[in-house]
């Protein structure tokens, strides 16, 4: 079970991860997008960091509802909206749950991923963050009553960004390159990747996520 400080720690990985990959993740983005998705993600999951550690939150939901606000009203292009929405809705699932467990968290993240594809109007293999987030999604579900759950949650995500790669885009900026668009991972399910992994890194399972994948 992950209580508010574990979301907490969430939240804090994953502006740590965002800061250490933001210009691998702005390189991928300079090739079929804007060039600004690193910088973008950066400044608002710095913002989010920030936030939290004023000590507003007081729930694992709130956590996730106050970094999506926060997502929002810092972040430009699409990545603040979608990013906002899958946290903000991620939250409102869970409620004023004081512990959060894996199916739980997995059916919240379910409706938050369902609100991020309506809000985008994309799906599993238009080459968007979807690509990332459903799988893992679906691992965390499979897994929850086991050890490791968010661990291979990560793993799914890692694994559906990678899938990118010959994809054709459908959605976003990059669906105007056309064929173009393939051969490029795409940078919001790479951003994605990350945030599940941050998961798995505060519920203390990177560890066991790095060997699984070596």
């Amino acid at each position: 079970m992950l209580d508010t400080d574990a979301f907490r720690r969430w939240m804090a990985a994953a502006a740590a991860a965002v800061e250490r990959e933001a210009g691998h993740l702005t390189e991928l983005d300079a090739a079929i997008g804007d060039a600004d998705h690193g910088a973008n993600l950066r400044r608002g999951f710095t913002a989010v960091a920030a936030e939290l550690e004023k000590g507003a939150a007081d729930s694992p939901g709130a956590v996730l509802t106050l970094a999506g606000r926060q997502l929002i009203s810092t972040v430009g292009g699409a990545s603040g909206p979608l990013y906002g929405t899958l946290l903000r809705r991620t939250g409102k699932a869970l409620g004023d749950a004081g512990e959060v467990g894996p199916g739980q968290l997995a059916e919240a993240l379910g409706a938050g991923v369902a609100a991020v594809g309506q809000l985008g109007g994309a799906k599993v293999g238009d080459k968007t963050m979807l690509d990332a987030l459903e799988p893992a999604v679906a691992a965390l579900a499979r897994a929850a009553d086991g050890p490791g759950a968010y661990a291979a949650a990560a793993e799914a995500a890692a694994r559906g960004a990678a899938e990118t790669v010959p994809m054709r885009a459908r959605k976003g900026r990059a669906s105007y390159l056309g064929e173009r668009s393939e051969g490029h991972q795409d940078p919001g399910a790479t951003s994605a990747a990350l945030l599940l992994a941050a998961l798995a890194e505060a519920a203390g399972e990177a560890d066991q996520g790095e060997g699984r994948r070596g």
